[in-house]
């Protein structure tokens, strides 16, 4: 048809069917070219369609913290439906377990590091938060109230009665901002630091507190923008970091043992140990040089407590003269043969300041320097009778004072210190995670207004997220998983904070201490590492009743997720993403229900309040 015999036998075509022909190449060409050019980039009928996506999240799921959450219809299909744990595993810490860790050696504190359940023995099972639990009081608030339902144990407030730490009152529990090393309050005790340290002008930043109790120094550094990490031992002092985490402090259980801190070299602008009773002079110095390892050039170390002021304090210690003069004296020539100046002392509190490079240091000849390639690769390594050798590049004075620091772009990437990574390549990033953060705030607008307090980005990149988050309302725990590119070193840089850490195992927290959760990509990169289950499992147990989850990845991975997640007692949604549907990269939003333990069954049903 449209096709004839012209006399000389040869055949022709019509110019019907060449036009027609032409309108169907051109027509298949502009739908490929809209098609690559991303839906919803320059199309204002399709992002409104994807705005109003959003509007429906908000609808339909409720981030406002009520004690019970409305549980809405879910046509996804749901899994396995995941049980209630015993309510004897309310505080359950899976690789901090008081049983497991008596089979363990004492010296050294080897009994106190991470020692996680082999696969048979893991909870698969949903932690009950317990009896009366109440969302936690909004910042500042917290950091001078905690709910006794929430943390129910008192012993501290009988041992360290007379220091100021911790009171009983009610339903709740009081710190007045006391210390042992600070019974007049942290305040007190943080301007007289601040007489040596510049505190205040944004020099320091990031600080490590060892051997934290309950972080009231760490929750009084934050009111002077200054981002702490504590840490503490799961020990006789039950629930030290859970109540830092429950004030609203950056915390994790950890302790100096053996192992190296999950801490990348050169992270901490400062470093203070207030009575934490760490032997400084043991095992020939070693933990005064993981300290050294972990802080900056330029950085600053108070000790305040044994052997510090001894002439005062040797009866009171049970201590005589002798043993506490030889073992400051001891400390101090650590602290020379680390190339640091010894700053002030006065009264209970010393102070010394890592010499900003080696030139001008008298004993590093002397020393023994650490060899290895990579002085932040720590993950489950012993440390080392070394001092970690300062670097070749990134001294203390390329580090700009915060906040220029957030953004400016670190001397880890300038220097090409981070595989794949490039000025131009980091600046990129946080263009992007601005644009992504904004996304999540039209999904619920609750971010970023105090609703939710601890934040946690569970795989942090470069810590774009935590930086377009940056808030006083809000902290990020910036997690580098040990199997990923590792970044935490230009996360510090920037002024945040951060972990390494394997989720194949469990979190060194305890249940119900965060209230965001942030995963981009955490699945699909576990997703041939261990069971995907386990890992929403340990989100569940730290993320706080009626918390929220983000997840951000392909749509397969995510319809996975899903199945999973829709048995653990979450009220979930996809959204597409923020270019719109025909974006294979979907976000995965869910709320966690509000439910408790009950003890007279050992189960647990929702609790209506």
């Amino acid at each position: 048809m449209g096709i004839k015999d012209n006399p000389n036998g040869i055949r022709s075509r019509s110019p019907i069917s060449i036009f027609l022909v032409m309108c169907l190449c051109c027509f298949f060409y502009l739908l490929g070219t809209w098609q690559r050019s991303g839906f919803g980039k320059g199309d204002t009928i399709a992002r409104e369609i994807a705005q109003q996506e959003d509007c429906d999240v908000v609808k339909n799921l409720n981030f406002d913290s009520h004690h019970s959450i409305e549980i809405m219809e879910q046509s996804k299909v749901v899994g396995k439906v995941y049980k209630p744990c015993d309510v004897k595993y309310t505080d359950y810490t899976p690789c901090q377990e008081q049983d497991r860790a008596m089979k363990f050696p004492r010296e050294n504190m080897a009994y106190r590091e991470r020692h996680c359940p082999p696969e048979e023995e893991k909870l698969r099972c949903l932690i009950p938060a317990p009896k009366g639990y109440t969302a936690p009081f909004p910042w500042p608030k917290s950091r001078d109230y905690v709910y006794y339902a929430n943390v129910p144990f008192k012993s501290l407030t009988v041992e360290k009665a007379n220091q100021n730490w911790v009171e009983y009152q009610g339903n709740v529990f009081k710190f007045p901002g006391g210390g042992t090393m600070f019974p007049q309050g942290a305040d007190a005790y943080i301007d007289e630091l601040a007489s040596v340290i510049p505190i205040a002008d944004g020099s320091v930043r990031t600080a490590l507190d060892t051997g934290c109790g309950v972080a009231s120094w760490g929750a009084y550094m934050l009111k002077r923008n200054v981002l702490p990490m504590s840490f503490a031992p799961r020990d006789n002092h039950e629930a030290q970091v859970q109540f830092a985490l429950e004030r609203g402090v950056p915390a994790v259980i950890g302790v100096l043992g053996t192992m190296h801190l999950p801490y990348p070299s050169r992270a901490f602008d400062m470093a203070q140990c207030s009575r934490c009773l760490i032997p400084w002079t043991a095992n020939e110095g070693i933990y005064l040089m993981e300290v050294d390892r972990v802080l900056r050039p330029g950085g600053y170390w108070v000790l305040s407590g044994p052997p510090i002021n001894w002439k005062t304090y040797y009866k009171t210690w049970k201590r005589t003269k002798q043993d506490l003069q030889a073992e400051q004296k001891r400390i101090e020539d650590l602290a020379e043969s680390l190339c640091w100046e010894k700053k002030y002392e006065k009264g209970d509190v010393a102070i010394w300041r890592k010499m900003s490079s080696d030139e001008n240091c008298s004993s590093k000849k002397s020393v023994n320097l650490c060899n290895s390639a990579d002085t932040d690769d720590v993950w489950y390594k012993e440390m080392e009778k070394c001092k970690t050798p300062y670097p070749e590049t990134g001294g203390a004075a390329e580090l700009k004072k915060f906040p220029e620091r957030l953004f400016a772009v670190p001397s880890r990437v300038s220097d090409g210190l981070v595989d794949g990574v490039t000025a131009e390549s980091y600046l990129e990033d946080n263009q992007l995670w601005k644009k992504r953060v904004k996304g999540y705030k039209r999904i619920n607008r609750l971010i970023g207004t105090g609703r939710y307090r601890n934040v946690m980005d569970m795989n942090a990149g470069l810590g774009g997220f935590a930086a377009a988050l940056e808030s006083p309302k809000s902290w990020v725990m910036n997690v580098v998983p040990t199997i990923e590119k590792n970044t935490l070193g230009v996360v510090y840089e920037r002024g945040l904070i951060g972990i390494y850490h394997d989720w194949c195992e469990g979190f060194s927290t305890y249940p119900r201490t965060y209230d965001l959760i942030h995963a981009d990509h955490l699945f699909s990169l576990y997703k041939n590492k261990c069971n995907l289950e386990d890992i929403l499992l340990e989100m569940d147990r730290i993320l706080r009743p009626e918390g929220t989850v983000l997840i951000r990845d392909e749509v397969d991975v995510l319809n996975e997720v899903m199945s999973i997640s829709n048995g653990m007692r979450w009220d979930t949604r996809m959204l597409d993403h923020e270019d719109g549907p025909l974006v294979p990269e979907k976000i995965l939003v869910g709320v966690k229900q509000y439910w408790v333990g009950s003890s007279s069954n050992n189960s647990t049903e929702p609790d209506e309040q």
